[in-house]
């Protein structure tokens, strides 16, 4: 072979593409003569080094998941090695299983915990970068008002936590316009509320679906407020019970019934009265448009015993009752369902009496007159000295007994008839009590009363 064919056979006939070697005419590749230090002066592993991302503790970073395991997910940010995020630090959600977070190929946004750890692995944390971006977000929200929403994940003491980008807690008392008794339901559903409390040192977050509501129904509210009137009556369900009174739902608001106002007698606890889900008749009392509040009445739409009591029984009508409390001016005696009368310790006895309990003990029964009834302060005055002297009994009395037992007058005038002593028998059982005392019908009865009474006080 000629010099000249040699030349030819190795002269280039193609041209490789920029940065690259080129071909021969028979093909042969023929590298590119390297004349300049493409490395810039440094060294390899200096160079391999620049060409990696890189990374200090608290910087954002974003990558590609590359594996998901059941205690923690790596992530590909072009650094030297994988990133690590643990499970706990995937998600602001106790207790979540990585793959339901995450899937291979996902890119995300994850925060550099540490940048080597005691195995020499790069410590993520995706939730914390989720929390940065999220705080820049809320306050902005924040400052113009705004709402947020999210899904409700948790139920915790006293509330809820949203999901919001970070906890947001959501007090059970502002999840609804009335308080919400058991808030398990509202796990998974997307809520939207106010922020009313923003504390990033204290990483605390407080919301009020309450407040959004309240703007979004106002103008309902306003209506419904301006059609409720004074005095009128609507039925509600009971929503809820507190110690001070009841909350009832009105088909729109709801409206407060005081304890005051459940029943005519003694309330001790608005739970003895009334229970949630109830549905009750209740009478307007008042509505304050201002503050948006109602106020109700049970006791408004139920009759009045002290009425009921005043219109069946007059002065000088015997009746009888029940010592209920001794004081030192006398005895109360429960002498009607929620009504009750002092015996002033003048009237306990024809004798001097100087301490109550020398005449009568509580849970007694006894008759007694009615001597004042003041309908307008609820109050009536009553004795047992004038009892004893016999009188007028009560009609509701007198309906067990036959005619032959009362004068013309409806005096009381005794009767040995067993059919009269089986009725007061079978009247007083029913009451509770089978040791019922005769109706004194006299002076000499009533001085044959008070004579133990006088004996106990010498």
């Amino acid at each position: 072979m000629s010099e000249q064919s040699t030349i030819e056979e190795a002269t280039p006939v193609a041209e490789a593409p920029a940065g690259m070697g080129t071909f021969a005419a028979d093909g042969t590749y023929v590298p590119r003569q390297v004349i300049e230090d493409d490395l810039g002066g440094l060294s390899l592993d200096e160079a391999y080094t620049a060409s990696m991302v890189q990374v200090e503790d608290g910087q954002i970073v974003e990558g590609t998941v590359v594996k998901v395991d059941r205690d923690e997910v790596l992530l590909d940010i072009g650094y030297k090695s994988e990133g690590v995020i643990p499970s706990r630090e995937l998600s602001i959600r106790n207790d979540v299983d990585p793959s339901e977070i995450v899937s291979m190929g996902d890119v995300i946004e994850a925060l550099v915990l540490q940048k080597e750890d005691k195995e020499g692995r790069l410590v993520l944390s995706k939730k914390r970068a989720q929390y940065e971006r999220a705080w820049g977000t809320i306050e902005k929200i924040k400052e113009e008002d705004g709402v947020v929403s999210g899904p409700v994940i948790e139920v915790v003491k006293g509330g809820l936590i949203i999901d919001i980008g970070l906890r947001g807690f959501l007090p059970a008392s502002l999840v609804e316009l009335r308080r919400v008794r058991d808030l398990a339901p509202y796990v998974g559903r997307t809520l939207e509320a106010k922020i009313i409390e923003l504390d990033k040192n204290r990483n605390n977050v407080v919301l009020s679906r309450r407040g959004w509501l309240e703007e979004t129904q106002k103008e309902q509210r306003e209506d419904f407020l301006a059609n409720l009137k004074p005095g009128e009556n609507r039925r509600g369900v009971v929503s809820s019970v507190v110690n001070f009174g009841a909350f009832v739902d009105l088909g729109g608001m709801d409206g407060l019934v005081h304890v005051s106002e459940l029943s005519w007698k003694h309330v001790d606890h608005p739970g003895s009265v009334v229970q949630v889900g109830d549905e009750i008749d209740v009478q307007v009392l008042e509505v304050d448009l201002d503050r948006e509040r109602i106020s109700l009445s049970l006791k408004a739409t139920q009759q009045d015993p002290w009425q009921e009591f005043a219109t069946a029984h007059q002065v000088g009508e015997l009746v009888y009752g029940r010592v209920t409390k001794l004081v030192p001016f006398g005895s109360f005696v429960q002498v009607g369902d929620g009504i009750e009368g002092l015996v002033h310790i003048s009237e306990m006895s024809a004798h001097h009496v100087d301490l109550p309990e020398q005449v009568v003990t509580p849970g007694e029964e006894l008759w007694v007159k009615i001597i004042d009834l003041d309908l307008q302060r609820r109050r009536i005055s009553l004795s047992i000295k004038q009892a004893a002297e016999g009188g007028v009994v009560a009609a509701e009395y007198q309906e067990h007994f036959g005619e032959h037992a009362y004068d013309s007058e409806g005096n009381y005038i005794g009767s040995e008839t067993t059919e009269a002593q089986e009725a007061w028998a079978e009247y007083y059982a029913e009451q509770g009590d089978t040791s019922i005392p005769p109706v004194p019908t006299s002076a000499e009865a009533a001085a044959e009363a008070a004579a133990p009474e006088a004996d106990a006080a010498e």
